[in-house]
């Protein structure tokens, strides 16, 4: 018996590599054998390798978050009284930034959209959202009941990717081996345990744009925005909307339809940003200030602008911005007035085991800022 799913397996795996796509049964199915590990290392390892050469399809990119959501995914249902939405990236991008998408959330919570955020720590880059949200105080590795209260009560949560409690099975297990993207990045970052059918998602590939758009109408999303940007040149790419250069977008309405276009800066009258001026910072504790500078307005400059920018799909998904041009003027108007930082207080003293412990990180960091601007 064990010999046979050897074959099978490995035959499905040349099938791959000859270029044959495959149906969502069976992607589900290998996938499944992944992350309960009956496969030999070598088999995984060739299965995930082929079918990121190949192209992931819709169809091989929901059998895999099929797999992940039903064998490694714990479940919560927030009440809420408005739509979730989530945004994120998928990562392995070529181009490293500083953490926009996180930036980006906060400033769409104090606008009143219910987030429920998954990420997880760094593997390729300084610092992941997990990081830099444990860095000014929130507790992320709390009990999932405490996200989901935090997303009832404040508008938003985020469930650690990395956590056993989070996907108790494997997928921590396989993600940290690896550091190229693949299928797992793509299909463990929708396995959102709020299951969420509004979202705003970066890809690390112009390529995966479209398929990654079909993918998550094939799960059940109702309406989401699929993103990649690129730098200047178009040699490197971010899971982002870009103040660079050109970002492709795949929008998923709610009448099933799939529409991409391009965008530019220009567009938005943001002049062209430096690569440098986006670039992550080495030292975790310098990341968080920067977060926190841009959050309360006092860094006014090229990562507080594509920070709103980022921001501003999800206004226009969640129809309080009639356009991207609009949700980006709502953004800066939020940050400047004061509401994103304290929404970022609201989360800290919400999804905490320890509130006072997460407030005074936060204000110890503030008070730091302050005194470098007198």
């Amino acid at each position: 018996m064990f010999d046979d799913k050897l074959k099978i397996f490995g035959a499905r795996v040349a099938a791959v590599i000859t270029g044959k796509d495959l149906a969502r049964d069976e992607a589900k199915d290998m996938f499944r054998q992944v992350l309960l590990n009956e496969q030999p290392d070598w088999q995984q390892g060739a299965f995930l390798v082929e079918l990121t050469a190949k192209g992931e399809t819709a169809e091989e990119i929901a059998g895999a978050w099929e797999a992940i959501y039903e064998l490694d995914t714990e479940k919560v249902s927030p009440i809420v009284p408005e739509p979730l939405v989530e945004n994120c990236g998928t990562g392995m991008d070529s181009f490293k930034t500083f953490n926009i998408s996180t930036t980006a959330a906060v400033v769409a919570a104090a606008g009143g959209i219910y987030l429920a955020k998954h990420g997880a720590r760094a593997l390729t880059s300084t610092c992941g959202a997990i990081d830099i949200l444990e860095a000014v105080g929130v507790d992320v590795e709390c009990d999932l009941d405490i996200v989901k209260q935090s997303i009832e009560k404040v508008g938003i949560g985020i469930f650690n990717g990395m956590s056993p409690k989070v996907h108790p099975q494997a997928l921590f297990r396989i993600l940290s081996q690896i550091h190229f993207g693949t299928t797992l990045n793509i299909a463990g970052s929708l396995a959102n345990p709020a299951l969420p059918r509004y979202g705003v998602r970066g890809v690390y590939s112009k390529d995966l744009v479209k398929p990654v758009a079909q993918a998550m109408r094939e799960i059940g999303y109702i309406k989401a925005l699929v993103v990649h940007g690129g730098n200047g040149d178009g040699i490197k790419g971010m899971d982002e909307i870009s103040t660079l250069g050109e970002t492709v977008i795949a929008e998923l309405t709610d009448s099933g339809e799939i529409t991409t276009y391009t965008i530019r800066p220009e567009d938005f009258s943001i002049q062209r940003s430096s690569e440098h001026a986006l670039r992550p910072f080495t030292d975790r504790k310098e990341e968080a200030l920067e977060f926190l500078r841009i959050l309360t307005g006092y860094n006014l400059g090229s990562r507080y602008e594509i920070a709103c920018l980022n921001a501003a799909p999800i206004f226009y998904l969640m129809g309080q911005a009639k356009g991207l041009r609009e949700g980006f003027i709502l953004a800066q108007e939020i940050i400047q007035s004061g509401r994103a930082i304290a929404k970022l207080r609201e989360w800290v003293m919400a999804q905490n085991s320890n509130p006072e412990d997460g407030l005074r990180k936060l204000d110890c960091l503030l008070k730091e800022i302050d005194a470098a601007r007198r």
